[in-house]
């Protein structure tokens, strides 16, 4: 009760915002009912209501899209950049370590994809799997972006939270790898790494899934390796 009566007005309402979607159980992309429904329900000031969800889009869990309405932001209530990769000077260390953690994490991750993923789930992972192929075939970006969410789909369909949380992290800082070194033959080795991994899931076969993923996470830190001893 003490920490409570700490808290500012507006602290205290995005708490209780926060509370109602885990009540009401909302999922991303889930509208919040409008500001008056929203006001009475938690009962509060409409003015106090619009300051708590400004903070809560700054804290990525709530997204406003004018003209439509408050949605829960897909975002997960992830800051852009957490764990300040940002700030780290020697760019090209962090992405080979990243990599490293990579190798650790994603292998186990894809695994268990295969054991918990839904049709649905399944569905979208071959999906961003044949638009990731069609970007690299088209020499466009798109590839970057869709590679994230790929991986990102293959850590939800995991059902572990944790795993869900930290991937996505990790991917965009992994951008960087895509954004500043084209390798055409990663690409082509991407692109029938990519098709194993999602057969493997498909077919809910754990094993493959693990070695399958395994295999992509060393061949590009592989190639990255190469890319450093010649610079």
């Amino acid at each position: 009760m003490l920490v409570e009566a700490t808290k500012t007005l507006v602290e205290q309402t995005t708490d209780k915002i926060i509370a109602f979607i885990k009540t009401h159980d909302l999922k991303i992309g889930n509208k919040l009912p409008n500001e008056y429904q929203l006001s009475q329900e938690l009962d509060i000031g409409r003015s106090t209501l619009r300051e708590a969800v400004r903070v809560l889009v700054s804290r990525n869990i709530l997204e406003v899209r004018q003209g439509s309405g408050t949605f829960i932001s897909d975002k997960r209530g992830i800051a852009t950049d957490p764990l300040g990769f940002s700030l780290i000077k020697d760019q090209d260390k962090m992405i080979l370590d990243l990599f490293e953690l990579r190798y650790l994490l994603e292998p186990k991750m894809a695994a268990l994809a295969a054991k918990n993923a839904s049709e649905e789930q399944i569905q979208r992972i071959t999906y961003l799997k044949d638009e990731i192929e069609i970007s690299f075939l088209e020499g466009t970006d798109d590839h970057v972006q869709l590679d994230i969410e790929l991986h990102t789909t293959i850590a939800q369909a995991s059902g572990n939270v944790g795993l869900t949380h930290i991937i996505p992290v990790i991917n965009e800082s992994i951008a960087l790898f895509n954004k500043s070194y084209n390798v055409e033959r990663l690409k082509r080795e991407t692109i029938t790494l990519h098709s194993d991994i999602v057969e493997a899931i498909s077919n809910h076969d754990e094993l493959e899934a693990f070695d399958t993923m395994t295999v992509h996470m060393a061949t590009n830190r592989k190639e990255f390796r190469k890319i450093m001893k010649k610079k």
